[in-house]
């Protein structure tokens, strides 16, 4: 069985995509096979291995992002269908994509699933600066969420007005846009210096959660992390 669709991945248009505004993003509809979708959904690890972060502290005066995370590590105890999965999001095809939709092919991945229940949201934010994006696929459907519960991630738009290193509300942006969070979506987008997104306080019952799993592309150039690296310093010297 094959998990990734693959002539859907190279039907992605990088060029509409690195164009896109006011950053490159994607919200594509049917990057996993059906059948793939249904067992990966079938078989999420169970909720008890996952380590609640709630109420921790982020720089720059954000709201904290709280949720249950599960990081992935080769050779943890998996399902079939998502150690099949890991294998291909590790692969060859999969990485041509990302290579050819970000336009650089120096980067690692590094994967984790999110549970969130009600309550939370992830407050707008730019990602780190070792983050050269993120594939967000979602893994909830109609047999146990509803859209008006929340979990979509929301393109925001300052116009340039906010600075990265601090915490506007969802209200003070000019514009947003909400993906679609249902079935087999994933959400793809990269850093840029405008690159604010955030999720909306989830409302569904007790015992729901929002499910993700999330490709996080790490910047594997050199150059550009040494320079991160001393601006790091730089800032908490100061």
């Amino acid at each position: 069985m094959s998990y990734l669709d693959f002539e859907a991945l190279e039907k992605m248009d990088e060029r509409a995509f690195l164009n896109r505004h006011p950053y490159p993003w994607a919200n594509p509809a049917g990057l996993l096979t059906d059948e793939g979708f249904r067992a990966l959904k079938e078989s999420l690890p169970e909720e008890e291995r996952f380590t609640r972060i709630f109420g921790k502290p982020r720089q720059h005066g954000q709201k904290p992002h709280d949720r249950l995370s599960l990081d992935y590590e080769p050779g943890m105890e998996l399902s079939p269908h998502w150690q099949a999965f890991m294998e291909e999001l590790h692969g060859p095809q999969y990485r041509r994509f990302l290579a050819r939709m970000l336009d650089t092919n120096q980067f690692s991945l590094k994967c984790h699933w999110h549970y969130t229940p009600a309550s939370c949201s992830v407050s707008p934010h730019c990602d780190a600066n070792w983050k050269l994006g993120s594939h967000i696929f979602y893994f909830n459907t109609e047999e146990d969420w509803r859209p008006e519960w929340g979990g979509q991630t929301v393109v925001l738009d300052d116009h340039g007005r906010f600075k990265t290193r601090s915490a506007p509300e969802f209200e003070d942006f000019d514009e947003e846009i909400e993906s679609t969070a249902m079935g087999n979506q994933s959400f793809l987008f990269t850093r840029r210096g405008n690159s604010w997104h955030g999720v909306r306080e989830i409302t569904c019952p007790p015992e729901y959660y929002r499910k993700v799993m999330i490709v996080v592309i790490r910047d594997a150039r050199p150059l550009r992390q040494f320079t991160q690296t001393v601006k790091g310093w730089l800032r908490r010297a100061a």
